[in-house]
């Protein structure tokens, strides 16, 4: 539930800020411009995200055993490659995409082009969406319970909402550098317990032969499939005793993410951005 709840928080939070600047730029340019546009895009992606999100779910369930644990294992693989990479650029991007959202915005205001902010806000919402939809794919093999793990994506998409509404009437103000500094240290430990779980799944599946030797067993310590150790587990990837590939893998991952992460936070060379590049 935790996992879920601050994956869908730290996403939905990130595009609710982005409509945020989005909606006070049509205002400010001109406070009689329609914003439906902009709503109609951002429900859209959110529609959009959605069923990718039942759809991983159905197939996932409709495939045999040895399938389900190979695609949850490739997975949490996946998700947290994109989860690393997705923290890099947001972090290397985050000095410049309010000023890149606000030109791409007064470019659509002076050609009247509802179509083009529908379309701004659709990629913005849509991208945070379906990455949403990957990483709670990826995490829901480790929940304990599917009811409570998706009412935690609730709650987190309910927080993310009431946060930015709360920004964007200038109601509180949040120091989002650092919010998002601490959140994305958070998500990589995150991500982190997906690699020996992926490993894990791919293992039973019958994708990887072996894992080596298991390193320790802490079982009757802190047991892995229930109570503490379950939580620790579905957050942290904790296994009672794991195997050494898992364990090499784990500590590999956090050393690559520790390099990309502040390297992404280096100033980047004062060159002209490329009229096509993403600003969302």
């Amino acid at each position: 539930m935790v996992y879920a709840l601050l994956i869908t928080f730290r996403e939905g939070l990130e595009a609710a800020l982005i409509i945020g600047i989005v909606l006070s730029c049509v205002r400010r340019a001109d406070a009689g411009a329609s914003t439906r546009p902009v709503w109609l895009g951002a429900a859209l992606a959110g529609g959009l995200s959605l069923g990718a999100a039942l759809t991983l779910e159905a197939l996932a369930v409709e495939l045999p055993g040895r399938w389900q644990d190979a695609i949850e294992g490739f997975a949490m693989l996946l998700a947290a490659a994109v989860l690393t990479w997705m923290l890099a650029w947001m972090r290397r991007q985050s000095a410049t995409i309010g000023r890149d959202l606000r030109q791409r915005v007064d470019r659509a205001l002076d050609a009247g082009a509802g179509f083009t902010l529908g379309l701004l806000a659709f990629t913005a919402v849509g991208r945070e969406g379906l990455e949403t939809a990957l990483f709670l794919f990826g995490g829901s093999g480790r929940a304990e319970s599917a009811a409570l793990y998706w009412a935690g994506a609730a709650a987190g998409l309910a927080l993310a909402a009431a946060v930015g509404a709360a920004i964007y009437r200038g109601a509180k103000t949040l120091p989002l550098r650092a919010f998002f500094d601490v959140s994305a240290a958070a998500l990589v430990l995150l991500a982190a317990g997906m690699v020996p779980n992926a490993l894990k799944e791919l293992h039973e599946a019958g994708f990887i032969a072996a894992l080596g030797p298991r390193l320790w067993d802490t079982y009757t310590l802190l047991p892995d499939n229930y109570g503490p150790g379950r939580f620790l587990g579905t957050l942290l990837g904790y296994d009672a005793s794991p195997f050494a590939g898992q364990v090499i893998a784990y500590a590999a991952y956090l050393a690559i993410a520790a390099v990309v992460f502040f390297r992404a936070a280096r100033p980047a060379h004062p060159t002209p951005a490329p009229a096509g590049v993403r600003a969302a």
